[in-house]
């Protein structure tokens, strides 16, 4: 039982050993199976579980999982450092407790139970009549309570969650008090929290490393994490002068030991090669005091993002690092997300790059596909799903690409706080050919460069289609395009190889068009947008009156007037492209479930 005499809950649940099988068939009704404890030999061991992350800030629940292809399962290991009446353990569309598919650990005081419920829309608690989430078996170590369970991608069941390989948002609850029965668990009255993974890592053959490869620790120094939730912090390094040129081909997080709850994200950055010196800056990223020069420092070479491994770039390529035109100077940033406020907590976390001077037989590069940061391309108030779509075209891609192609390996999908899906696909003829990457659980908050399942080919007159979601209701006024964390967004970086010319290949609404739909807005409403030329299109766009009418027409501008192409080289300069129609939307094919 879990429970001795007394009402302090037991430190060491002792599970008894029971037959259930026959209980549960005879007893069909009761969809309850009491806690098996798996003996010792029979569970897993923690090395077959890669893929670890805290769920909580204290790291008290520490989930582990691996993932099995041929048997389409997720195989999941939770620890629970200080175990006291149970657990609640699940995923919902966005990380809220409506609506969501949980597996459930209770005690009443005396049993212990498992098993696969659902809330409601008022996050009301029901045992699921099919029971998805399988015990495999639990223990007790002496740091803490292990609990092992599997559930399979798709059940077919209404009420539980279809795990894709995009973002899931898992959830948690921790019972502190025993509880009579699952209906008896009030959500709103138990500790709560929520983590984002990618739960589905791609199977992919670890290539192996030559035998001359360095490492670089591109980290802080000691830094004393700010006491407040959210600090992006900024940390410039230098490489050596005329340090040669070499090949990444992996890098990894380096996390300081009792941090690993605290470091969300990182990113290392290089700076642009216009300027010979960068200023040595350790501190905030939106200080007053942070150098102006370091806005120059925004070509991604390596980003990680709770959850990840180690990335490793194809056998047939590797990011260039160093060598003639490739600037010495590297911006670190790191996301500390401290919502308990811990005060004094030092960290010397970072990224570890490893490189060789063999190089591959190709250079890497990285791609902006998706929206010009513009204006121009702007987000009502109040939208819960409005839908931009960025266009890399087949005039882009016929004069910037070789004829052999690129291959896509890997994808970051960006956009600002209101983004809630991205999705590029790859369209050829006019015909959606494949996915190049999709999130339709997409974060803000977790933005990590995934590794591809398959390579993507991409052949000169292709067309690369990426399509963003966002969501307003919590806006009143209209967010536009630009590059401020309340402005949008919509990017996703491929990583390609052999690196071309082509480093930007996006388009936006033809502004000429705008001009047209402002007139229309005044036409029908008091002449409320001033057309005067030194009005800026965000005032213009401000002083719109967002009913519906003029929210329908913006969409119907976006889905059907003539596009400006920005298709540019590394140094900014466009190649030859002029203003496209839009190219035929690529039938969708549809896909059973």
């Amino acid at each position: 039982s879990m429970q001795t005499s007394g009402n302090s809950p037991c430190s060491c649940p002792r599970l008894k050993l029971r037959e259930v099988a026959s209980m549960y068939f005879t007893m069909t009704a009761v969809f309850l199976v009491i806690l098996v404890v798996a003996l010792q030999g029979l569970a897993p061991r923690g090395s077959d579980f890669p893929y670890k992350v805290s769920l909580d800030p204290e790291g008290l629940l520490e989930l582990s999982w691996n993932v099995s292809y041929p048997e389409q399962v997720v195989n999941f290991q939770l620890l629970i450092r200080d175990l006291k009446f149970g657990l609640l353990f699940g995923m919902s569309d966005r990380g809220e407790f409506e609506d969501a598919d949980l597996a459930v650990l209770w005690s009443d005081g005396h049993n212990s139970y498992f098993g696969d419920a659902w809330s409601d829309a008022k996050g009301q608690l029901h045992m699921d009549s099919q029971q998805d989430y399988q015990l495999l078996g639990a223990r007790r170590d002496p740091e803490g309570f292990y609990l092992l369970f599997r559930r399979a991608f798709s059940t077919c069941d209404p009420k539980d969650y279809l795990i894709e390989d995009d973002t899931v948002h898992l959830i948690y609850g921790i019972l502190e008090k025993p509880v009579l029965s699952l209906q008896a668990i009030n959500i709103s009255a138990i500790p709560t929290g929520l983590q984002r993974v990618q739960l589905l890592k791609p199977n992919i053959t670890v290539p192996e490393m030559p035998s001359n490869t360095k490492t670089k620790d591109i980290t802080v120094l000691n830094v004393v994490i700010p006491s407040q939730e959210t600090t992006y912090w900024c940390s410039m390094t230098e490489l050596p002068e005329n340090f040669p040129k070499h090949h990444i081909i992996m890098y990894e997080p380096v996390i300081t030991p009792g941090n690993e709850a605290l470091v969300h994200h990182m990113e290392v950055f290089q700076c642009a090669g216009t300027f010979n010196s960068f200023p040595h800056y350790n501190g905030p990223c939106n200080a007053t005091m942070k150098p102006d020069q370091l806005n120059y420092c925004r070509h991604v070479l390596a980003a990680w993002a709770m959850g990840a491994q180690a990335f490793y770039y194809p056998e047939e390529a590797g990011l260039p690092f160093g060598g003639p035109g490739f600037s010495r100077y590297l911006r670190l940033e790191i996301h500390y997300h401290n919502p308990l406020v811990f005060k004094g907590r030092r960290d010397s976390s970072g990224i570890r790059l490893y490189y060789t001077d063999t190089l591959r037989r190709h250079d890497a590069g990285i791609m902006e596909l998706g929206l010009v940061y513009t204006p121009v391309m702007a987000i009502p108030p109040g939208e819960d799903a409005f839908v931009f779509t960025g266009y890399c075209t087949d005039k882009c891609t016929q004069l910037a690409l070789p004829a052999a192609g690129i291959r896509i390996f890997a994808s970051q999908l960006h956009t600002h706080l209101a983004g809630r899906k991205v999705v590029t696909v790859l369209a050829r003829d006019g015909r959606e050919q494949q996915v190049v990457n999709s999130d339709m659980h997409y974060s803000p908050h977790f933005q990590e460069i995934r590794m591809l399942k398959e390579i993507i080919a991409v052949f000169p007159g292709d067309e690369l289609i990426t399509t963003c979601t966002y969501n307003t209701e919590d806006r009143s006024s209209v967010t536009v395009g630009g590059l401020g964390i309340m402005e949008e967004m919509c990017v996703n970086y491929v990583h390609y190889y052999p690196q071309t010319q082509l480093e930007l290949c996006k388009s936006a609404v033809d502004p000429g068009y705008l001009h047209r739909y402002f007139n229309l807005v005044n036409r029908f409403n008091d002449e409320e947008v001033c057309m005067c030329p030194q009005v800026s299109v965000p005032q213009q766009f401000s002083s719109v009156p967002w009913n519906t009418f003029n929210k329908d027409v913006l969409k119907s501008l976006y889905d059907f007037a003539p596009i400006s192409v920005h298709c540019n080289k590394s140094s900014a300069i466009r190649f030859p492209v002029r203003t496209a129609s839009l190219p035929k939307l690529p039938n969708k094919t549809p896909s059973c479930r």
